[in-house]
């Protein structure tokens, strides 16, 4: 593991702390009871994951999850995701316009093809109030394409308006479940899961800016980019 990836795992800890105490610093979803049709939508992008690891997370832990509390909301494998950077955060009505679109797909086009692809070390959940997160650590280039990417996207006076637990370091995640408070069967499942789960990189080679809502619906996708 490289210092960097241990830095990662030092912010990680310290959100499923604050979680525990009820003392968030950074930008949450609120749950609502219609997510498919929810109206607030987002700015950002993500990276699309491919069939091999959609596969592998739906049999490992998203089918597991739904015979234990089936009346949660659930990804399926065409709104699963890897989160890469925010723009503007979900709201109704949205926080940004077509301008803001325009001047976003501007920066991505110039940045994302200058980095290099990188890859993401899944090896824990994180349990917030509202939902379930698979995260992991990164090789150093994820930070170096979010940094350049904030720095970019500033300079366009379009700044993120997301708030990060900690402005050095950035690890990714992929939201698995959506619900109003976790049961404690689903605690109890959880780590179960991950015991039998194998620890395992993935190669993130692409960015997509889209619009959507929180559970990936509503979208438009505006473009996607190959990293180097």
């Amino acid at each position: 593991m490289t210092s960097h990836q241990q830095k990662q795992i030092e912010v990680i800890n310290q959100i499923e702390k604050r979680v525990k105490n009820n003392s968030l610093n950074f930008s949450t979803v609120s749950p609502v009871k219609d997510y498919i049709n929810d109206t607030r939508v987002c700015l950002t992008s993500v990276h699309l994951p491919n069939q091999s690891l959609l596969k592998e997370i739906k049999e490992s832990f998203i089918e597991p999850l739904i015979n234990i509390e089936p009346d949660y909301y659930y990804y399926n494998e065409s709104s699963l995701h890897i989160t890469i950077k925010s723009v503007r955060v979900i709201n109704d009505p949205p926080h940004f316009t077509e301008e803001t679109v325009s001047k976003a797909k501007k920066v991505f086009s110039e940045v994302i093809p200058s980095h290099k692809k990188f890859k993401v070390y899944f090896y824990r959940f994180l349990l917030f109030p509202n939902n379930l997160t698979l995260v992991g650590t990164t090789d150093p280039e994820f930070d170096e394409l979010f940094i350049d990417l904030d720095k970019k996207l500033n300079e366009e006076g379009i700044p993120d308006d997301k708030k990060y637990s900690n402005p050095e370091y950035y690890f990714v995640n992929m939201t698995l479940v959506r619900f109003p408070a976790p049961s404690d069967k689903i605690k109890a499942k959880i780590k179960e899961l991950l015991s039998k789960f194998p620890l395992r990189s993935y190669m993130v080679d692409s960015v997509t800016l889209l619009t959507c809502n929180a559970v990936f619906k509503k979208r438009r996708i505006i473009n996607s980019w190959k990293l180097k």
